[in-house]
């Protein structure tokens, strides 16, 4: 599957926000979004689910346009910055709620085990972080947005995480924002940056040098 956005323009008020947007994802990669804090990344990704609606976008599967929210057609599962599971569930509940197999994700992540009827509001915040964002990747969906999916977690879960990534691209296209850069470069088949309330594909790493959104000499 090939998912394309485009001509996507945002104002909050006026003031532009995002202006003339592109940006494609495919099965078998990972797409990564950088930008600064309050470049756009969260509002993109929202306007990709379909849960924020802008003043104008153009959204297309395999070539053809989709004008319906893809998250009413059960194509895309987003991961927002915020917790998503309400603080009284079991943990074992969201993964019957969202029909995710328990005993694979215990294989990988072992001390688990033990939170099985622990209630979200019990976990710290990396471990919450860590069951929310394997559900959102381990979904039955076309489109994966992960939005932040290394906040608070630990290397080892980032390690781990990030071969389960490599993993469901396989068979799902994969958009992931975070601002742990260096992490999204080594996991990402292609990069897009926001500035300016624009987006620009980056051909070779330098680029985000060049653009400023790292300083000179971070990736030498």
């Amino acid at each position: 599957m090939t998912a394309e956005i485009d001509n996507v323009e945002l104002y909050f008020k006026e003031k532009r926000i995002l202006s003339g947007i592109y940006l494609k994802a495919e099965t078998g990669k990972v797409t990564a979004i950088l930008g600064s804090n309050g470049s756009g990344k969260s509002c993109l990704l929202n306007i990709i689910f379909g849960s924020l609606i802008p003043k104008y976008k153009l959204i297309r599967l395999n070539g053809k346009p989709v004008l319906r929210p893809l998250y009413q057609k059960k194509l895309a599962a987003y991961l927002p910055q915020n917790h998503f599971t309400p603080q009284n569930l079991r943990v074992i509940e969201a993964f019957k709620l969202f029909n995710v197999s328990w005993d694979s994700f215990t294989k990988t992540f072992k001390h688990f085990e033990a939170y099985k009827n622990y209630k979200f509001k019990t976990l710290s915040g990396g471990e919450r972080r860590l069951v929310e964002t394997y559900i959102i990747l381990k979904m039955q969906r076309n489109l994966i947005l992960l939005d932040e999916p290394f906040s608070h977690l630990a290397p080892l879960y980032i390690e781990k995480l990030n071969q389960i990534i490599k993993e469901e691209k396989k068979h799902k296209a994969i958009i992931v924002t975070d601002h742990m850069y260096s992490q999204l470069i080594d996991i990402s088949d292609d990069i897009y940056l926001l500035k300016n309330g624009n987006s620009k594909q980056i051909n070779n790493i330098k680029e985000l040098e060049y653009y400023k959104y790292l300083n000179a000499g971070t990736l030498t």
